[in-house]
């Protein structure tokens, strides 16, 4: 029989708080204490945060337009808690909420009130992070590591609990190996996902760098970088090759140089593709350069 908290994790966080198995009711005990399995109101002083929480970085402008709607409308969405004490909780979901309630100035908050050991915390704290729609490629690729090395779950164990494939577990994991300075521009924006992907098939650390570079400095496309990093894969060249091309290339320029008697540069695109560079002095050296291609 499948085990009905893996097919809520699978689902979603907000699956498992609904399912069988985490017996949620309204109320309190007669001490007016929020009992094991309730909905209730529990003062902010008495919530401490998750030390599990993956998400480290709270955008402050985000966090203050929160606290702005809680005090305009309250949470409407309760936190959730596990307890730790009489009178003391422990956050397992909702940081944000709960921070932006705190930011509003409020003495309670609504929370869902349950039992979960350590290992339980860490595992509902990452799949809720995975969930959010504005986590950066490096974050989600972070949270699928931690679940894999803490939980002790398999590629597979994972791609079941949060409903991904394989190969997306895959690919955002092979993101961690990148160097630093990719994975900060991946974190910042300034390059996408699909850059990324083609960069970690480069294998030549410098030469994974410099193209990184030529991303940033020629706002290269996608395809641009992938066609790049099929070159850098290919067989290198022999040194007789090389002397070959650059003498190709160099007879070329001198005879175009010498046919229109001017001078003539050549430059090459990440494409394969390039462009000729002719330079003219005055209307009248112009006129005659077209005149010699005319013919």
């Amino acid at each position: 029989m499948a085990n009905p908290k893996k097919s809520a994790l699978g689902r979603g966080l907000s699956a498992l708080l609904e399912s069988a198995e985490t017996d949620i009711t309204t109320g309190e005990n007669a001490g007016g204490r929020a009992t094991v399995g309730s909905i209730a109101m529990i003062n902010v002083s008495q919530i401490e945060a998750n030390p599990f929480q993956p998400r480290t970085r709270f955008e402050s402008t985000a966090l203050d337009e929160l606290a702005e709607s809680i005090r305009t409308h309250g949470i409407i969405q309760p936190v959730t808690v596990r307890k730790v004490g009489n009178d003391s909780y422990q956050l397992i979901s909702g940081e944000r909420r709960f921070r932006a309630s705190q930011l509003a100035g409020l003495d309670e908050v609504p929370a869902y009130v349950r039992v979960a050991n350590d290992q339980t915390m860490l595992e509902m704290a990452l799949v809720e992070n995975i969930q959010r729609e504005d986590l950066n490629p490096i974050e989600v690729a972070i949270s699928y590591k931690r679940l894999i090395e803490e939980c002790d779950l398999t590629h597979e164990g994972l791609s079941e609990k949060i409903s991904k494939s394989r190969s997306n577990i895959t690919n955002f994991l092979r993101l961690l190996k990148l160097p630093p300075e990719i994975q900060m521009a991946l974190q910042k924006g300034l390059i996408s996902m699909g850059h990324a992907r083609a960069l970690i098939n480069i294998d030549d650390l410098e030469k994974q760098l410099e193209i990184f570079e030529r991303i940033i400095d020629e706002v290269l496309s996608v395809r641009d970088v992938e066609n790049l990093a099929r070159k850098a894969k290919a067989p290198k060249p022999t040194k007789n090759e090389e002397q070959q091309v650059k003498q190709f290339y160099s007879d070329a320029r001198r005879n175009l140089s010498d046919q229109l008697s001017a001078k003539v540069d050549l430059k090459f695109l990440p494409k394969g593709n390039g462009k000729i560079t002719i330079e003219f002095s005055n209307e009248y050296d112009l006129n005659r350069i077209m005149d010699l291609i005319n013919k």
